[in-house]
């Protein structure tokens, strides 16, 4: 493969790829859908990334980043190499496969590309699968930490107000207005707009994302515009792992997860609050 992909890749598209250019070297195909679902059907030659692997799953934090050494494992494992093309997709609509997609950002490996609407559009559409465990070639990966992809809660607090600056937090209405608790402390950050993940798939269209213009519309109607440097977060940065990959395939240059997200503001003693209901 000479020509990198589109970030968001049809499945259409991918399948032609895969029919003229064989599986090589120079594409790993990362699947972080569930075990079960891994095994029971698979793009072929995918390799598998349990989606919990990707967080450090240390409460009272626990989608905080993992450790440098586990990232290092991880990736060497399942193959990666530093002038690879990675696809990534997964079996919910994009909330895995966003935070791996985020996690490669953060290690510099920036060429990449979803599958929209993942292994569904995959099967809907009639594309060959494999079925079973897959066979990796293990690599000599190091990862390296780039913080630039990577908002922590002691950057956030001094932006708050501030004009080019805004939030996009992925979980429920209920969360967000406090109603719905998950931390000893109910809300939101302040300043910061509501946008349920959910509201990204659309389930009539194989867990596609939605339409992207009306998308943008919106997004630029509630004052997170392209200009501005946003923030995304959720509870454990799962459901911001789709908010982050659909800002990075609207362009938006200046974005950031807050891997911490709500389970470590909304646990802090000094993190301001605000409640909606």
């Amino acid at each position: 493969m000479t020509q990198a992909l589109p970030l968001l890749l049809e499945a259409e598209q991918f399948a032609t790829v895969l029919a003229s250019h064989p599986m090589s070297g120079s594409l790993l195909i990362l699947d972080t859908s569930s075990n079960e679902n891994y095994l029971k059907h698979h793009l072929p030659g995918a390799i598998h990334i349990e989606p919990k692997a990707l967080q450090c799953g240390t409460p009272p934090v626990p989608g905080k980043l993992p450790s440098q050494q586990q990232l290092t494992d991880m990736f060497s494992e399942a193959g990666l190499t530093a002038d690879q093309q990675v696809v990534v997709y997964d079996d919910e609509g994009g909330g895995w496969a966003g935070r791996l997609l985020w996690t490669l950002d953060v290690l510099g490996h920036h060429n990449t590309a979803y599958l929209n609407g993942g292994i569904h559009a995959w099967l809907n559409e009639g594309y060959p699968v494999e079925s079973g465990g897959g066979q990796t070639s293990p690599s000599d990966f190091v990862a390296t930490i780039d913080n630039g992809p990577i908002a922590e809660a002691e950057q956030i607090i001094p932006l708050l107000g501030t004009d080019n600056f805004g939030i996009w937090d992925a979980r429920s209405n209920a969360e967000y207005d406090g109603s719905k608790v998950f931390a000893k402390r109910g809300g939101h950050i302040p300043g910061a707009v509501n946008i349920d993940w959910l509201e990204l798939i659309d389930r009539d269209n194989s867990t596609r994302l939605v339409d992207l213009e009306g998308l943008q519309q919106r997004l630029n109607s509630l004052g997170l515009t392209k200009d501005k440097h946003i923030i995304t977060h959720c509870q454990t940065h799962h459901r911001s792992g789709l908010t982050y990959l659909a800002m990075k395939i609207l362009g938006y240059s200046h974005i950031k997860a807050y891997h911490g997200s709500w389970s470590e503001w909304g646990n802090r003693e000094d993190t301001p609050i605000e409640k909606s209901f």
